[in-house]
């Protein structure tokens, strides 16, 4: 009688990578960096508190049989990007979030949809506020061949 238990190994060659999609989420979520983010002159020059969360959809299929970083997405990466953007200063949090969703799809192949929630920790909006927060979304946008 033939052992129906597939080593690892057996089931990874069995498989057929082009028939095989597997869809996942990747989550960063509370990215914490200080910036110099707003309209008002005294929100740029004295800066504030922000908070980042990042989830991108990719094709996790390779990544879930191979063990290897090179095919899934670097949540590093993602830190990284959202550091360096969060670096440079923009009047609206929405032109911050949108770049950090530019660099995202040119950076890392393998992300489908990406979103991104930008918050500023305690505005100056004259009121007792936790935070406020921008959320962009997209898909990665499908080039069209045109047959000649």
């Amino acid at each position: 009688m033939k052992d129906r238990r597939l080593a690892g190994a057996d089931i990874r060659d069995s498989i057929n990578f082009t028939k095989t999609f597997i869809v996942g989420k990747v989550r960063i979520d509370n990215i914490r960096v200080y910036a110099h983010h707003g309209c008002l002159k005294e929100e740029t020059a004295i800066g504030s508190e922000y908070r980042v969360d990042v989830s991108v959809t990719a094709n996790l299929s390779k990544a879930s049989l191979s063990d290897a970083l090179s095919d899934t997405v670097d949540y590093v990466h993602i830190n990284h990007i959202v550091k360096q953007e969060m670096e440079t200063p923009s009047k609206l949090l929405e032109h911050v979030g949108q770049r950090i969703i530019d660099r995202i799809f040119k950076e890392i192949e393998i992300v489908e949809k990406a979103r991104v929630w930008v918050s500023k920790i305690n505005p100056p909006i004259g009121g007792d506020v936790e935070k406020v927060t921008v959320v962009l979304g997209e898909s990665r946008k499908v080039s069209s061949i045109k047959a000649s």
